[in-house]
């Protein structure tokens, strides 16, 4: 053990020198607990690396990535020396954080600090779920752990407590926190900054504290043993460790935080390893017989599993054609066609819509769950039929995240990443920003996750410009892959839905309005289905010929057909666009783009944000109606008017263009 740990040591200490950036400090400082881990605990099977009850092993400390890629290798996966030897180099899947869907055995992508932690705690969360609807009294088919090692940075970020708190509070006693307390960050010992009893932090949290050295491997085996043992909380163990163990004069420095440590010092520290000084990624023959005998351990233990889950698959064949539907996330063929049962006539909010379409779709899809940051009552996201997920009944559909939106969106990543939910979580519009990192880590994942995103303009009202968002939805719509829909009524909600349940390549933003809206198609048939899934279409046509095109979204293209039949009295024929979501309409082929905006025609573009979305479609003889401040305490219709979000208003300054 003692030389598979040093032989650890020296690959990522080689990784990072020849790479000539990198993290060298961290993996030499948890080399000892992750070998522990990795040789005696942590149940998976390269050749399998999806199998659905393995280990999660999520690398939180993300900087510390040629540590994961060692390891991988050692253990079997598909993670070549060549592999490490080009590490951060173009065209290779050894990035300088972990990439999820780069090579097999990677979890989550993490780097951000903090985020390995709360897509972990939403694994646990995943997990107890699932145990609750597939294991039976005789056969439990899921019972594994979830293990995310961290260091003082992961804990430092407000994201790590927020769900920590959170998944205290709902006992994950499947969780296993590794601490990697080495003391150190960038700038220098963490006395600096981070003076934080964590042991009584985490006490206060619901979790069960252990205190381990990180080098003794007796001790970290001991209690690793017993942390999974424990039942009834999550645990922490807090493992002191020393930065860069081992380096002779690096170790414990912040200088091995995150630079090469230099071609003399890792002589100097093979020298003391008893490794070969003149080899770099050197692995004995030793280690590597050590490593293949316990994976195939593991792949024994791997094919009892099979056995028990092919006497469940016969026992229980209900449960597992359930499962496959949790698997597979099949949507049924008339899917559109039953949440357009839940859709309104009567002028109504989308958030309200929504919250119609989610009754339905918990119907008929049961692996969707979700939930609110402390905010059901406003958002409409509850699925009445279903039960509420708290620590004693893991059973329900409803997740109440509490005040946490960045947790939420989190323990969303975490839970989709496990691979049986598609999970949406809800907020107002304006606390986007509180969970930007874990958004902009599900659009870089690809994760399947939907946020409900409410009160999306300033006619949210009397709240005032602290609660109206203005810039949010530009803000969203410029991450990549990340698909931003605001429809304009119930119909266009419903579509949006499907459209978020089927994009099974990344997340998607539902933005939806406080306020009431006409309902704008009273015939729904399948062509208007087909055009709102372009992204962009005509919703309302001109009479005979064009002088303007209106484009909207929102709330705001009922406002633009209003304008558009007062220009119609005064003899000015408009054409009104719907574009729910720009980046879908986009995507289309020229020639339909220049059929629904013609090139030729001045565009008016109406959307209540600062917003410069439009500028491609409004040339010199055009106009963006925005907003180009934030906004103001009073009513929705006062709003309106002051900031000229009316018919007559915009009518007005359309003339003043002619």
């Amino acid at each position: 053990m003692d030389l598979l740990s040093s032989t650890l040591r020296m690959l990522c200490a080689d990784t990072v020198q020849k790479a000539k950036s990198g993290h060298p400090g961290m993996p030499l400082g948890t080399a000892d607990i992750t070998s522990v881990l990795w040789s005696d605990f942590l149940s998976f099977n390269p050749q399998e690396p999806d199998w659905i009850n393995r280990d999660r092993f999520v690398l939180s400390a993300g900087h510390g990535s040629s540590l994961l890629y060692s390891l991988l290798h050692l253990f079997g996966y598909e993670v070549t020396l060549e592999d490490l030897q080009n590490f951060r180099q173009w065209d290779y899947k050894t990035a300088g954080h972990p990439e999820y869907g780069s090579l097999p055995g990677i979890e989550c992508t993490t780097g951000p600090l903090g985020q390995g932690i709360a897509m972990a705690c939403g694994m646990a969360l995943a997990e107890k779920m699932a145990q609750a609807r597939f294991n039976t009294e005789d056969l439990k088919i899921i019972d594994h752990n979830i293990f995310a090692i961290a260091g003082d940075g992961c804990l430092m970020e407000g994201v790590s407590a927020e769900a920590c708190s959170l998944a205290g509070h709902l006992k994950l006693d499947n969780l296993i926190l590794l601490y990697d307390s080495n003391n150190i960050t960038i700038e220098g010992n963490t006395n600096i900054a981070f003076s934080d009893d964590t042991a009584k932090r985490y006490e206060s949290y619901g979790w069960k504290v252990y205190n381990a050295d990180g080098h003794n491997k007796e001790e970290i085996k001991k209690v690793i043993e017993e942390a999974i043992a424990y039942k009834g909380s999550p645990k922490i163990i807090i493992f002191k460790t020393h930065i860069a163990f081992g380096a002779p004069t690096k170790q414990d420095t912040a200088g091995s935080h995150g630079s090469p440590l230099g071609d003399d010092e890792i002589k100097e520290m093979k020298k003391k390893f008893g490794l070969p000084e003149d080899k770099t990624f050197y692995v004995p023959e030793e280690v590597s017989k050590f490593c293949s005998k316990k994976v195939e351990a593991k792949k024994k233990a791997h094919e009892e599993w099979k056995k028990l889950f092919a006497t469940w698959s016969e026992k229980y064949p209900k449960k597992a054609k359930e499962l496959k539907i949790y698997r597979e996330k099949e949507i049924p063929a008339d899917f559109i066609d039953k949440l357009l049962e839940a859709v309104s006539d009567k002028a109504e909010a989308t958030r309200v819509s929504s919250g119609n379409v989610i009754q339905k779709a918990g119907e008929l899809l049961p692996f969707i769950t979700g939930g609110s940051a402390d905010l059901e009552p406003s958002v409409k996201c509850h699925i009445k039929k279903a039960e509420s997920v708290t620590p004693d009944n893991f059973a329900g559909r409803n997740l109440h995240f509490g005040i946490r939106e960045h947790a939420m969106g989190a323990f969303m990543n975490g839970m989709a990443l496990y691979g049986l939910f598609i999970p949406y979580g809800a907020t107002f519009l304006v606390f986007s920003d509180y969970m930007r990192g874990a958004i902009r880590l599900s659009a870089l994942m690809g994760t399947q996750v939907i946020y409900v995103f409410t009160h999306d303009s300033i006619f949210l009202g009397e709240d005032g410009p602290t609660h109206q968002p203005v810039e949010h939805i530009t803000s969203l719509r410029i991450i990549p892959n990340l698909t931003v829909i605001r429809p304009s009524d119930a119909f266009e909600t419903a579509v949006a839905w499907e459209m978020a349940l089927k994009n099974k390549t990344g997340p998607t933003a539902l933005i939806l309005s406080r306020h009431n809206l006409p309902q704008l198609h009273k015939e729904k048939t399948s062509e208007a289905i087909e055009a709102v899934r372009k992204g962009g279409y005509v919703i309302s046509k001109e009479e005979k010929e064009a002088k303007f095109v209106f484009i909207a979204t929102g709330s705001e293209v009922s406002t633009a057909i209003e304008a558009q039949e007062i220009l119609k009295s005064e003899g000015i024929d408009v054409r009104v666009v719907s574009i729910p979501a720009l980046e879908i309409f986009e995507e289309q082929s020229k020639e339909y783009k220049d059929s629904v905006i013609p090139k030729d025609i001045p565009v008016i573009a109406i959307e209540a944000t600062k917003t410069k979305d439009w500028d491609k479609f409004v040339k010199d003889n055009g106009l963006v109606i925005g907003m180009k401040s934030f906004g103001h305490s009073a009513p929705a219709k006062v709003l309106a008017e002051k900031f000229g979000f009316t018919g007559k208003a915009i009518a007005e300054k359309v003339k003043e263009l002619k």
